[in-house]
């Protein structure tokens, strides 16, 4: 620590989730796509010219950015692209927060916004959430700025698009950031259909979700182009080469092939409905999901993640005020979530036993 700077030591740094080693697990904890990525992925990556690695890459992603634009509807001045939608975001921090002292956030959401409050110096205000979750739009009034995860994390609940809009309409002078990583999965509009009429709105999206490409690290932002150019000048002055070439063509194929990621999604919220259905039935509170995961109630949430974790199931728990009885389940397969059901009845009729 004794080389550290003042800041670094104050730093509480964002905790991801656990990698298991080995085979046999079940993996339900970082919210991963279960399914492969679009065979047009695999067939862009397998004819990339590995030769041109060489080369620096294009640092303005200008293939991807003009996949995105088609498949969004929106100019290509519209779009911004950088290594995972985290970078996106600590970008939008450092553009349009840094040094401000009121920018509005819920109190549980996702993790890492604390920890780039710290590091860019914003002062964040946290909104408390209600008791059952829910943000509310009147309370992000006045603000410096505005950090909203739609759907949020770890909660799995969502805003619909007109209460969006009312958050950013209240806020002209503000930049309102939207992270849309889950928004695939959710039955609410995109706001995307808002950034033409709002100069404020920036939204942030991933491909590691519902495009299978967790491993590539590819993360875009959708906004008005006076935004994106602060978010080009702040990357400009840290990393002009953020992504590189494989990454922006196995992205650009994934955006590229709508019909596989409607397939794949339907699949996730499928087993999803599925899931929620099974865990109501066995007495869980279930929160009502929009997302590729679950957030589900439990008395003994510790002891119950330490039960799966000895049988190889990975779920997240936080030991946290207001969510530490409850678990973050990630959606898998069918059969990954039978398995995960399964061994909750296991331990359900265990512990009845120890109580007898």
């Amino acid at each position: 620590m004794k080389y550290l700077s003042e800041k670094a030591k104050r730093l509480t740094p964002y905790v991801a989730g656990l990698q298991p080693q080995g085979e046999g697990w079940i993996k339900l904890n970082t919210n991963e796509n279960p399914y492969p990525p679009a065979p047009s992925v695999f067939d862009v990556l397998k004819a990339a010219d590995i030769e041109k690695l060489r080369l620096y890459p294009d640092g303005e992603s200008g293939i991807l950015k003009s996949a995105i634009g088609a498949a969004l509807c929106v100019g290509e001045d519209y779009v911004f692209c950088a290594n995972s939608s985290d970078e996106v975001l600590a970008l939008a921090f450092q553009a349009f927060f840094s040094g401000k002292n009121n920018v509005k956030t819920a109190d549980i959401s996702y993790g890492f916004y604390p920890v780039w409050g710290q590091i860019y110096d914003v002062g964040l205000d946290f909104v408390s959430v209600g008791s059952d979750f829910s943000i509310s739009p009147d309370d992000y009034k006045n603000a410096e700025g505005v950090v909203i995860a739609n759907p949020n994390a770890p909660t799995s609940l969502a805003l619909g698009l007109s209460q969006v809009e009312k958050i950013v309409a209240t806020n002209p002078d503000a930049v309102v950031v939207l992270d849309e990583a889950y928004i695939d999965f959710a039955r609410v509009e995109s706001a995307v259909a808002l950034v033409q009429r709002y100069k404020n709105l920036l939204v942030t999206r991933t491909f590691s979700k519902s495009h299978s490409l967790a491993g590539l690290r590819v993360g875009y932002a959708i906004g008005d182009p006076m935004l994106i150019d602060g978010l080009c000048r702040v990357r400009d002055a840290f990393n002009s080469y953020p992504l590189d070439k494989l990454a922006q063509l196995g992205a650009a194929a994934a955006i590229s092939n709508p019909a596989y990621l409607r397939e794949t999604c339907a699949k996730i919220i499928d087993t999803r409905e599925k899931t929620i259905s099974a865990l109501q039935n066995l007495g869980f509170e279930v929160l009502p999901s929009q997302a590729n995961f679950i957030f589900m109630q439990a008395t003994d949430a510790g002891i119950l993640y330490e039960y799966l974790l000895q049988n190889k199931i990975i779920a997240r728990h936080w030991n946290k005020p207001r969510v530490d009885d409850y678990l973050r389940v990630s959606i898998g397969t069918e059969n990954d979530m039978e398995v995960f059901v399964t061994c909750v009845k296991q331990y359900l009729n265990e512990r009845q036993k120890k109580q007898v």
